[in-house]
């Protein structure tokens, strides 16, 4: 492989770039994709007319400031076992990482065995199992923590695998520096490797939070009020189920894209977008 520096960004490494006569067929590929939606919307918004779903009854409520408090209510229950859940998931996908790496096979069968099944196994059976199962030993939970724990045991192991990619994405030059001038392998890891491999991963990690806010809209099996309970409570009230599930999608849309921008920002401030060519 070349020694050339030139830098290549992360999308370009794993994805080779597309050729003219393939950039044309991506080109006309969307043009139709994109008039096919839109065909698909007006047949969509034209069907909702004729069975009266656009009748002003089914949207008027909307214009009440109540309404839009009673989402928001929902809105901070999501962010709040999100972000809980995020943070466990943090924690217990860096204890998964540090016994998927460990020269340790015991650790390590360990450490896989939990990480497939937890990539493997649905987040909705995770919650019936906190709901219905945890119970019975006598173990009584709040709404919030039989929403929390599910997720982030849904989520660490994919945590513990881009932590993982982190490690591995730092060159092997820098770990045989560090022990060449006599530090150990754990303040190798602590003080060289893993800063290094945190900065390359926190954007991953953050899109990873758009998961982890997907995987809350099944807080109503716990009837947790977070924005999905709350929006079908305002199903039940207005009979509209199409308005209120449109409004709280669109929600739900701008905080998963708002995610997606500030790991895009944080990757741009950080320049964790590029992988030397020297060292892939």
């Amino acid at each position: 492989m070349s020694t050339s520096t030139s830098r290549l960004s992360v999308r370009d490494a794993l994805f080779e770039k597309p050729g003219p006569k393939a950039e044309k067929r991506i080109k006309i590929a969307t043009v139709i994709s994109v008039a096919a939606l839109a065909v698909l919307l007006i047949l969509m918004v034209r069907q909702f007319y004729i069975t009266g779903q656009l009748q002003a009854k089914y949207w008027s409520f909307f214009l009440k400031y109540t309404t839009w408090r009673f989402l928001g209510t929902g809105l901070l229950g999501t962010i709040e076992a999100a972000a809980i859940g995020g943070v466990l998931a943090l924690i217990a996908g860096f204890v998964l990482m540090l016994g998927r790496i460990s020269r340790y096979k015991v650790f390590n069968l360990i450490s896989v065995v939990i990480i497939e099944f937890t990539r493997g196994v649905p987040t909705p059976l995770f919650i019936y199992f906190f709901f219905l199962v945890v119970p019975q030993f006598g173990i009584k939970l709040a709404a919030l923590w039989k929403v929390v724990f599910p997720v982030a045991i849904s989520a660490c192991g994919i945590v513990a695998e881009v932590l993982r990619s982190g490690v591995n994405a730092v060159p092997k030059g820098q770990r045989e520096a560090a022990i060449s001038l006599g530090m150990s392998e754990g303040s190798t890891f602590i003080k060289v490797i893993l800063p290094q491999a945190v900065r390359y991963v926190i954007p991953a990690l953050i899109s990873e939070l758009v998961i982890v806010v997907k995987d809350t809209t099944f807080a109503y099996v716990v009837s947790f009020p977070d924005l999905m309970q709350n929006a079908k409570v305002l199903i039940s009230n207005y009979d509209a189920l199409l308005s209120v599930y449109l409004v709280v999608a669109v929600i739900y849309i701008i905080i998963n894209y708002l995610l997606n921008k500030l790991s895009l920002y944080i990757a741009g401030k950080l320049d964790v977008k590029t992988v030397n060519v020297a060292e892939v």
